[in-house]
């Protein structure tokens, strides 16, 4: 058959399409009656194989444009965002994400790596001469006794909190985006970045434990300090997440590989940019201010609390649904 018989024959069908298109745009699809939406799918379907033929058998490329841009704008139709749902909403926050971390492999390496080199750079930096001096350098391991060597609260003032609110979100926001977005040197980048701020961060607190000015110290970095560590894991993992598509595509090619993974990635960055704002609101509002340290350290442990409860809540649903399905199955086996 000719090309020029099938774009005839095919003509009227993608007139009509494009019609529907038009008419359906702008609306909301639960006003849409079921026949007219099963009458679109299936031109849409048609429209698909059309665009496929078309590449196969070389149409002519005004027509092969023309029906991608068919095909695309029907698939925006269709795939298009809902209007908003609380529901949909509280069951992506509250399920869909926090499911999404607890069963990502690379969260968990990243959360492994980073406690890891934290944990050992600190533990260096109280038992070795020199470690912390050699990892962050003197003069800053100077500056950080002098911020902390005077009572937390002299001089704090609501400008000065405020405005030192808005320093930690840009300044977390920046190690966020930095190990998130070299996470495209295949993962590499982010480990570094993670890697360097772990074993930075861990010198810093061994030496800050050992010093004269511990208690200042530890008073002001307890309260926010589960959010703000959590979110560099967090965001490494995401990172990592974005790379590894790169090295296993799953047999998709390296780009189809990376769209497909990039929303899942995104999302677990984007958990983490709350969580470090949540960190520089608590570092800006309550860290300052001239609390006893049990009031401090209750605020870390009901922001621990919290995030494992936001963790386990997917865990949680999920066998109350279970133990609900099993009642009710014994109800009818009961019944019967």
């Amino acid at each position: 058959m000719k090309i020029a018989d099938v774009i005839a024959t095919r003509q009227k069908d993608w007139k009509e399409l494009e019609s529907e298109i038009h008419k359906i745009r702008g609306k909301s699809i639960r006003r849409i009656p079921p026949e007219e939406l099963l009458d679109f799918g299936r031109r849409y379907r048609a429209i698909c194989s059309d665009l496929s033929m078309a590449l196969s058998m070389g149409f002519p490329p005004e027509t092969t444009r023309y029906l991608h841009q068919l095909v695309a704008d029907g698939h925006a139709l269709i795939y298009r965002s809902q209007t908003f749902r609380l529901r949909d909403w509280g069951k992506v926050l509250f399920l869909d994400v926090p499911a999404r971390i607890v069963t990502e492999p690379c969260t968990w390496i990243a959360m492994a790596v980073f406690w890891g080199l934290f944990l050992g750079s600190m533990l260096g930096a109280i038992f070795l001469d020199n470690f912390s001096a050699e990892v962050v350098g003197e003069s800053t391991l100077t500056q950080m006794e002098s911020m902390y060597s005077e009572p937390i609260g002299l001089g704090s003032t609501e400008d000065t909190r405020s405005m030192m609110t808005g320093f930690y979100v840009f300044n977390n926001a920046g190690i966020g985006l930095q190990c998130f977005a070299y996470g495209i040197f295949f993962g590499v980048g982010s480990l570094f970045v993670l890697a360097f701020n772990a074993i930075f961060l861990g010198a810093i607190f061994g030496h800050m434990l050992s010093s004269p000015q511990a208690g200042n110290f530890v008073n002001f970095v307890t309260s926010h300090g589960p959010f703000e560590l959590t979110a560099v894991a967090l965001s490494a993992g995401a990172g990592l997440k974005l790379g590894w598509s790169i090295i296993d595509t799953s047999g998709w090619s390296r780009g189809d590989s990376l769209r497909r993974n990039a929303s899942e990635a995104l999302e677990l960055a984007l958990t983490a940019s709350v969580l470090f704002i949540l960190a520089a609101m608590i570092e800006g509002n309550f860290s300052p201010l001239p609390l006893p340290y049990e009031i401090k350290a209750a605020m870390a442990i009901i922001c621990t609390i919290l995030l494992l409860m936001w963790l386990s809540m997917p865990w949680y649903f999920s066998n109350r649904k279970r133990r609900s399905l099993s009642s009710k199955s014994r109800e009818v086996s009961d019944a019967a």
